[in-house]
């Protein structure tokens, strides 16, 4: 059984709408339709319509497995544009302005989706992730009280019975390069919400760097320090802890001697926040080629609705999974 298992069964369970706006790309227009030909989601296909349907009948897939939204259909544009305006929750309230940006088919799937024609943006091959990560910030916005997006990844490390059943969630390995202490408590409190809508689990967050509880000193750790101060003051209903050596954080026997007062998190995190990129790409590629784990991410963070980025050089079958674990995480999102 695949740890992916319980997430496919609720993707299937309650499918949602993910916009591709990127269809026109072979490996996104096949990971779309075995998606939605599977049941797990509703394909939305946003491009030029017409170019699209003639891919889809060249590449022999079945066109109905799709919906087609055409960026140059006016009267359903013209709709989008006043409901986009209309909201309360959009920031660009200008016709011109939205016009100009939406003319990008990635603008125009996440303007779909702050008016909940469609659930999710799925994008990331022909874009770059700055390029998703921009558009999501103009188009769909930062969620309240949060200061930056951010990334988690999640790793299974086999023959390892900590975390969760083998199940590690680590960020931020992709995003955020040198997040200062609010930001770094913000990914913590990102990565907390976004376990639980997905993973459904109660979140042990640990804060790690080169000292455990006051071992070393320097401005590494006060970053550390900081960071911690400020998620647990912002969100006390989450067990954030630190600061812990990584060891300190995943294994209880190392926990027992370093770690001399009463934590909820030390020895036994089930998410762990690097506290800048250069740790986090390091520390996710020696899990990755020592511990032989299986990586699946990055997922987007932070954003009052879930954005998606996928790597360009990711084979079909872990683009489909990205695409299903994003569904999941909507439908959560929506309560």
């Amino acid at each position: 059984m695949s740890v992916l298992d319980p997430i496919y069964d609720r993707a299937k369970a309650n499918p949602q709408k993910v916009a591709f706006p990127e269809a026109a790309n072979e490996k996104m227009m096949q990971a779309a339709y075995e998606a939605a030909k599977d049941g797990y989601i509703k394909a939305v296909l946003v491009g030029n319509a017409e170019e699209l349907k003639a891919l889809a009948a060249e590449r022999g897939y079945d066109a109905s497995v799709f919906e087609f939204v055409d960026i140059n259909d006016e009267a359903y544009t013209a709709k989008l544009v006043a409901d986009y305006i209309a909201s309360p929750e959009t920031s660009l309230k200008k016709e011109k302005g939205l016009r100009r940006r939406i003319a990008d088919p990635l603008y125009y799937a996440m303007a779909m989706q702050a008016v909940g024609a469609a659930d999710v943006t799925f994008a990331g091959i022909d874009n770059t992730t700055g390029d998703v990560i921009n558009a999501g910030m103009v188009m769909i916005g930062i969620k309240p009280n949060i200061s930056t997006p951010s990334s988690i990844g999640l790793c299974y490390i086999p023959n390892w019975t900590g975390g969760e059943n083998g199940l590690l969630a680590i960020g931020d390995s992709a995003v955020c390069t040198n997040p200062n202490p609010e930001q770094l408590a913000d990914i913590a409190i990102s990565a907390c919400d976004t376990v639980r809508d997905l993973l459904q689990w109660e979140p042990r967050c640990a804060m790690v760097c080169y000292s455990t509880l006051g071992s070393g000193s320097g401005d590494l750790i006060d970053k550390v320090l900081e960071a911690l101060k400020i998620a647990q003051e912002k969100r006390p209903d989450l067990a954030i802890d630190g600061e812990f050596q990584f060891d300190a954080a995943v294994k209880p026997e190392v926990a027992a001697k370093k770690v001399k007062r009463e934590s909820k998190v030390a020895g036994k995190a089930n998410v762990v926040i690097w506290p800048d990129l250069n740790v986090g790409n390091i520390g996710v590629k020696l899990i990755q080629t020592f511990g032989h784990a299986d990586a699946y991410g990055p997922m987007l963070q932070g954003f009052n609705k879930i954005v998606c980025d996928c790597s360009r050089g990711a084979p079909v079958s872990e683009i489909k999974g990205n695409i299903i674990i994003s569904a999941v995480r909507a439908a959560a999102m929506k309560g």
